[in-house]
């Protein structure tokens, strides 16, 4: 029996076991996006673009770039990060150098992680596909405890800060340094399972329909 599938277009491990967690076993294929150029070509389309709409579209890019080449009953997810301190938007650290003003910046204080989320259904007129495209921004208040110069220095030599967006994490090394989030904290791990379950009703598909069996 064919059963519908999940295509996550990312790479990212906490996005991937996120989903693992909620019972959807994705394939997972690279976007190969140049997220620069992306943004670049939005900015210059739009002008000045929001945290949020970054996020977006980003996000989109990713989906668009899976789906365009992809055969198979799948619902295709892109999903991308950004952390907005004051209005700036920050994504990877390029070194180790800037994770930590990074975090001498945001220590005692606190952010919004923004997720894109777009959601590309190519499954076929039989497995019920309707070709629809849709997509969202979650976003949630994070708020960081005042870490010392030693902790910073620790943290940012483990590399972890360096593999995600906005220098932290809230289900490994960073945990202890996150004091508290407003909002949904799956999001900050890089996947929001509740937009995601709207996100797919939408396209008529309820989440259970992922689960594995």
């Amino acid at each position: 029996m064919t059963v519908t599938r999940l295509l996550l277009a990312s790479t990212s491990p906490a996005r991937l076991a996120s989903l693992r967690s909620a019972g959807i076993e994705p394939v997972v294929h690279p976007p190969g996006v140049d997220e620069e150029k992306v943004l670049a070509e939005a900015t210059a389309r739009f002008g000045s673009i929001s945290a949020e709409d970054a996020a977006l579209t980003l996000a989109r890019a990713k989906s668009e770039a899976i789906s365009a080449t992809t055969s198979g009953d799948f619902l295709v997810l892109g999903c991308d990060s950004v952390l907005e301190i004051d209005g700036a938007i920050h994504g990877k650290p390029a070194g180790a150098a800037e994770a930590t003003a990074r975090w001498q910046a945001m220590r005692g204080s606190s952010g919004v992680l923004h997720t894109g989320h777009w959601l590309v259904d190519v499954r076929s007129a039989a497995m019920g596909g309707t070709g629809g495209a849709i997509g969202s921004t979650a976003s949630t208040r994070v708020h960081f405890a005042d870490l010392t110069d030693a902790e910073i220095d620790a943290y940012v030599a483990t590399g972890e800060p360096l593999r995600v967006a906005g220098a932290f994490t809230i289900d490994g090394l960073g945990g202890p340094f996150v004091s508290g989030v407003e909002g949904d904290p799956h999001n900050v791990i890089g996947l929001s399972l509740p937009l995601l379950r709207n996100l797919l009703a939408d396209l008529g598909v309820p989440i259970t329909e992922l689960w594995r069996r």
